[in-house]
């Protein structure tokens, strides 16, 4: 009876997030708190089982909440611009300097690790020199998501904030032993930059031989007020200094945000009008997302204190071949991707992955090592799924059809996810036997 309920209550949550007709808040909220009435636990056990989920996620919602306003206000004032102009300039009309050059830039745009942001920065700067040049927009599609996929593994990405509220731990700990991987993704990812700029020439890519495309001078008027370009070393030095502090883990990770975010509003904003404007700007989409990490700590809490994670999991395992399970984490981390496009994100990390995690646990698969294969190939689907808002930005801004972008692009993140996959084996964080 017990994982009779788990298996409805996931079908219905991975139902109603695909549905897209109800916040995630409530759906993990509510249909958790109603399959454990149904088990016949009282109110006051399921408030204190999530009590004790939301506990697990406090420190990754936080982090949420001062990481996305700080690279927030880093863009406002301008320091991924320079970043931007000068790359493009240094191009020039080298094709293969141009799809290197988009790498590089969407790479540094997706440091906040906001899909939106990204687009907003990578294309509309780029999309004129790949017309003017006649490349291949898929081509600009295709290295903006690649990028993306990989530099979501930062700990204040979305899928490991998400990964590390199932897992209770703190998102850096994820973060901090992928490295290895993720420094490997943007070398394979310049490498596909180089061999897509090298398809671009043999497609008739070239100086002279596009169209000019107009840029909207208004937006760029309103956008020029808040750069801060004499401030821009002490932008980048302080950037820096965050994340070493941040690999190096010797503070806490919300705690690094919030000094470094005081520090930059202090100096490049010293006014208190146009700092609570920062904020406000800003502060929607981290408050969203981070309420949604709050709401799934609930689900996990009471997925643990029900037993029914437990249950589903003995429930699975009686139909599992024993060889199979012992490789579970790497069949759905070779699955991620493909799965990572038909399922969202929260139904992918809330609904899936902690299941997955313990019919591995079972077999004596660690979880943490589920995460991490699990994490790579979801990633990597981010800017190519009809479930991501940003795929839409990204293709409105360019006038691309879906189609042709996942045509082109799914064969090339499939590639890069279980090359990234296998390069975690070889560098031994992740385990490829139980």
């Amino acid at each position: 009876m017990v994982a009779f309920v788990g298996f409805a209550m996931i079908i219905v949550i991975v139902i109603l997030l695909l549905k897209g007709e109800m916040s995630p808040i409530v759906v993990l909220t509510l249909v958790p708190t109603i399959a454990a009435l149904l088990l016949q636990f009282s109110l006051i056990e399921i408030t204190g089982f999530i009590k004790e989920g939301i506990a697990t996620t406090t420190s990754n919602g936080i982090l949420f909440i001062f990481s996305v306003i700080y690279f927030g206000v880093m863009s406002d004032t301008g320091m991924f611009d320079v970043i931007v102009n000068f790359l493009v300039k240094r191009a020039g009309n080298n094709v293969i300097a141009v799809t290197v050059s988009t790498a590089i830039i969407a790479t540094i745009a997706h440091l906040d690790g906001t899909t939106a942001t990204t687009v907003l920065i990578t294309i509309p700067a780029l999309y004129p020199v790949y017309k003017r040049m006649n490349i291949d927009s898929r081509i600009l599609l295709s290295l903006t998501g690649a990028c993306m996929g990989v530099m979501n593994l930062l700990p204040w990405g979305g899928p490991v904030a998400r990964a590390a509220t199932v897992l209770g731990i703190d998102a850096n700990d994820i973060w901090i032993a992928m490295i290895p991987i993720q420094i490997a993704g943007f070398v394979t990812n310049i490498v596909v930059a180089v061999l897509l700029g090298m398809l671009a020439i043999k497609m008739g890519a070239g100086a002279g031989k596009g169209v000019t495309v107009e840029v909207d001078q208004k937006a760029k008027e309103e956008e020029m007020a808040l750069r801060r370009p004499k401030l821009l070393i002490f932008n980048l030095l302080l950037t820096i200094a965050l994340i070493a502090v941040l690999s190096m883990g010797v503070i806490t990770s919300y705690v690094a945000f919030l000094l470094a975010l005081s520090f930059a509003l202090a100096v490049n904003y010293p006014d208190l009008k146009l700092q609570d404007k920062l904020i406000k700007k800003h502060a929607p989409a981290a408050l969203i997302i981070s309420a949604a990490l709050f709401s799934a700590g609930a689900m996990v809490g009471i997925l643990d204190g029900t037993g029914m994670l437990t249950d589903m999991a003995n429930a699975i395992i009686g139909i599992i071949p024993s060889l199979m399970g012992q490789f579970i984490h790497i069949i759905f981390g070779v699955l991620a991707l493909p799965l990572g496009l038909c399922i969202g994100t929260d139904a992918y990390f809330y609904g899936i992955m902690p299941l997955v995690m313990e019919v591995g646990e079972i077999y004596g698969v660690a979880s943490l090592n589920t995460a991490y294969t699990m994490l790579i190939g979801k990633n990597l689907a981010l800017m190519v799924s009809p479930l991501t808002p940003a795929t839409f930005l990204a293709i409105g801004l360019m006038n691309t059809e879906l189609k042709d972008h996942m045509k082109f692009s799914i064969p090339i993140y499939w590639i890069i996810s279980v090359f990234m996959l296998l390069l975690g084996v070889i560098f031994g964080i992740i385990s490829l036997f139980a």
